[in-house]
């Protein structure tokens, strides 16, 4: 019989570690003897990796939050017939660095009133929903800080500034009372080594209980 797969994303506003937190994840579920597959989105397959660049480059307004729904949403589904569910068909651990609680939260809530819109999108096109997301928390002015400080090209979204993180925040804390049976909240304001520790803990509880 095939090991029964597993589907881990990772949440939170710009700058709270989450990329960081997904790869020491990764790294420590490999560790363990664990077949893991790390990802992330927009991105994660070819197709999808192309609509990334045109999501997150440029001007703030070079997309209305509707086009933007239609890019994200094309870009998942690539990432889930190409990679995530041919990995957890396989009995892997797919962890992946944002998925589509990211998609309710910049477009559904804080770029549009889209969240309707969102879910029926998502439901048409995807229909799974995550086996388990860490939320990693992180003030905003602090998390738009440490985005910002990285100077890469991708920073569309952070371009906003500190309000529409302010509404992710609130809005991804939301989504984890909403979604309560997936979520697990992490404090992200602390050293990087302790954040990871809790996570892993998290982590080991869903899968001891998934066995």
């Amino acid at each position: 019989m095939t090991a029964k797969g597993h589907f881990i994303t990772f949440e939170g506003i710009d700058g709270s570690g989450k990329s960081t937190q997904a790869r020491m994840l990764a790294e420590h579920l490999r560790g363990l003897g664990h077949d893991v597959i790390l990802t992330r989105e927009p991105g994660g397959s070819p197709g999808a990796e192309e609509i990334r660049a045109l999501v997150l480059q440029g001007d703030p307004d070079r997309w209305s939050a509707e086009t933007e729904l239609l890019l994200f949403t094309a870009a998942r589904r690539d990432h889930m017939e190409r990679l995530i569910q041919p990995a957890i068909d396989k009995g892997q651990i797919v962890i992946c660095d944002r998925f589509a609680d990211s998609t309710r939260m910049y477009q559904g809530l804080s770029r549009g009133d889209l969240r309707g819109k969102v879910d029926m999108l998502h439901k048409l096109m995807i229909g799974r929903e995550p086996d388990l997301t860490i939320l990693i928390d992180m003030d905003p002015a602090q998390g738009l800080a440490r985005a910002k400080g990285r100077q890469g090209i991708e920073e569309r979204f952070e371009d906003f500034g500190t309000e529409l993180q302010e509404k992710m925040r609130a809005g991804f804390l939301a989504l984890a009372q909403e979604f309560s049976d997936r979520f697990h909240i992490i404090d992200g304001a602390r050293a990087v080594e302790t954040v990871a520790h809790d996570v892993q803990s998290s982590v080991q509880a869903y899968l001891s209980s998934s066995d």
